[in-house]
């Protein structure tokens, strides 16, 4: 909930670009089309109760034999299996050696081979695995061909044995899967067994190839789909956060985060400043220049160096900890901001940045003791109203954020975020002409502000009016151009989505995202416009390194699994085509078709 202290349409612009292909009906294969993306969902895991359906009903045959008949009398659900003249073999059951079975013709051997596997399936319905493995062990040794729905079979009694025999089946499978690379059960019971061995990549691999196989109409494996890619995007999740370096967001997220804060007053040096006191000035002046990453060693040095008043030292936590923040240090941040409010409690800013670390933290109960405190401290700061219509807005109470963004307004109608916010939230309640009227009021007050024909823009994008939302994205550029650098590139990265949706251009889509990573090379919004373009054009090699790219940049946990679930779905998407060539255009052709 890191976003309550920023522009809630800027924080929601990387969820609309990764949302905006399924919006546009164009197909992930397995991103969307097979509804694997999305987190959640039913979870379902092979047990040994679904012993009776996992078999094969029939023996494959060859083509020019007939299929025989079903059996008349069967009334329940159980496998209708092939109906098979008992030879002698099966009559008394005689294990034969390997100098036996080479004596035999291959007509007889495979009559005993299928007898054998018939009374496996029997022994297998019965629930008796073991005694089912030596039944299809014997089957495959007599067999005078291979069949790989023997060596499947097998491996379903190993699926359902106590604890299930993993390694055993997935050597099966990879021998069933030599003999028939399409072979969907063995593909299915391969990745459940990978899955236990936790080896979820290769789990990934097969599952999305069933799925793909089956056309997407098995949603068992689509579900099968998602629950692995959770746990390697959780897990992987895990392991960067763990072992990554602290470090700044783009330029892009910073400047939104700041300017959603009126600007102040350098605070007022005593009369004899110390080191740290004149270090903390230094560190102040470089934020307003936007030169980020000078500001937060400059704070650092003056906090370690010692600021000689307590109004200082105030000033200097809140701005150390507002980096903290930003870097995902949410105990630090809390620690600092908490220390900066004890030494001059009426420091609103201060306590309206608690309340985004408790969002943060899921607490909205204390978030919100923050926003009453602030109020209590200083009842005409127009920042505390528009930061707790912020956490309302994105709690989905909008009458009451508009609320708070009106009374921001009411004490300082020169905050053009308030004026922004307000639209937004009109528009969310389904006020539309209200909130169109408030755009065109917000432009006419502020004419030299990009922000303003920037979200009007997306809201004109929601509409699909798109050559209005078009020229309003390309004002914003202009008013960003005229300005000193670096410039925000939301705008332009914007216009590519825009161009995208209007035109289906995805050459110029990139190109205003290629333009905007030359400007901000860590502007995250770009990198997942580009991921997805990569993806449009099936050039999935591409949309992983900008996945891996968007990864590195994700702030919070959340951002980065969403950004790894997209990553190894490609990847998983990726494996299919290098392994299944001959149905790549098959592939193409399945997504022309889901994008009508």
């Amino acid at each position: 909930m890191s976003s309550a202290s920023t522009t809630t349409t800027t924080q929601s612009f990387v969820e609309r670009v990764q949302d905006f292909v399924s919006e546009n009906k164009r197909a992930i294969i397995v991103g969307t089309a097979a509804a694997a993306i999305a987190v959640g969902g039913v979870v379902y895991y092979a047990s040994s109760s679904r012993a009776n359906s996992d078999l094969e009903k029939a023996e494959r045959r060859p083509k020019d034999k007939k299929k025989p008949k079903k059996r008349k009398s069967a009334k329940d659900n159980q496998p209708i299996l092939e109906e098979i003249v008992p030879s002698k073999v099966e009559e008394e059951d005689v294990v034969l050696t390997a100098e036996q079975i080479a004596a035999m013709p291959d007509k007889e051997r495979a009559e005993a081979a299928a007898s054998l596997k018939t009374k496996g399936n029997n022994l297998y319905k019965q629930r008796k695995f073991a005694e089912a493995v030596e039944l299809y062990t014997r089957a495959i040794q007599v067999a005078s061909k291979a069949d790989p729905v023997f060596y499947s079979n097998r491996a379903a009694c190993y699926v359902n044995m106590s604890p299930p025999k993993h390694e055993l089946v997935v050597h099966d499978c990879d021998e069933a899967l030599k003999l028939d690379s399409n072979y969907v059960k063995a593909l299915n019971r391969r990745a459940i067994a990978l899955e236990g061995l936790e080896r979820y990549e290769e789990s990934l691999r097969d599952f999305t190839a069933a799925t793909i196989l089956d056309k997407f109409q098995n949603e068992t494996a689509a579900q099968s789909v998602e629950r692995v890619l959770k746990k390697i995007s959780t897990h992987k999740a895990n392991e960067i956060i763990s072992s990554r370096e602290p470090r700044l967001p783009s330029f892009t997220f910073i400047s939104a985060y700041f300017a959603a804060f009126r600007p102040r007053s350098l605070p007022t040096l005593p009369e004899n400043p110390t080191t740290g006191d004149n270090t903390l000035i230094l560190a102040l002046q470089a934020l307003e220049a936007g030169d980020y990453s000078h500001s937060v060693v400059l704070v650092n040095e003056a906090v370690d160096q010692g600021i000689s008043w307590g109004a200082g030292e105030a000033e200097a936590l809140n701005l150390r900890g507002t980096f903290k923040f930003l870097m995902g240090d949410v105990l630090g941040a809390k620690a600092d901001l908490l220390q900066s409010i004890s030494l001059l409690p009426s420091f609103t800013q201060s306590l309206v940045k608690v309340a985004s670390v408790h969002m943060e933290q899921g607490d909205r109960e204390k978030a919100f003791e923050c926003f009453e405190e602030a109020i209590r401290q200083d009842p005409n700061d127009a920042d505390v109203y528009y930061h707790r219509g912020q956490v309302l807005f994105i709690t989905n109470e909008f009458e009451k954020a508009a609320e708070n963004y009106q009374q921001s307004m009411n004490l300082d109608d020169t905050f053009v975020f308030s004026h922004i916010q307000l639209a937004v939230a009109q528009y969310k309640m389904g006020n539309v002409a209200n909130s169109m009227a408030t755009f065109r009021r917000t432009l006419t007050a502020f004419p030299q502000r990009s922000e303003p024909p920037n979200y009007y823009g997306e809201l004109l994008l929601d509409q699909q009016r798109f050559q209005d939302a078009v020229e309003k994205f390309e004002r914003a550029i202009e008013i960003e151009r005229a300005k000193a650098p670096p410039m925000n590139v939301l705008s332009l990265v914007n216009k590519g989505l825009a161009l995208y949706q209007w035109k289906q251009d995805i050459g110029a889509a990139e190109r205003c995202c290629n333009e905007a990573l030359r400007i901000d090379p860590e502007c995250e919004a770009a990198v997942a416009t580009i991921a997805q373009l990569s993806l449009q054009q099936s050039n999935i090699e591409r949309a992983i390194e900008m996945f891996d790219r968007q990864a590195e940049l994700a702030r919070s946990e959340p951002e980065l699994i969403n950004a790894l679930t997209y990553r190894y779905a490609s990847a998983a998407q990726m494996d299919f085509m290098k392994n299944y060539p001959d149905m790549a255009n098959q592939l193409n052709q399945m997504a022309r078709t889901m994008q009508m």
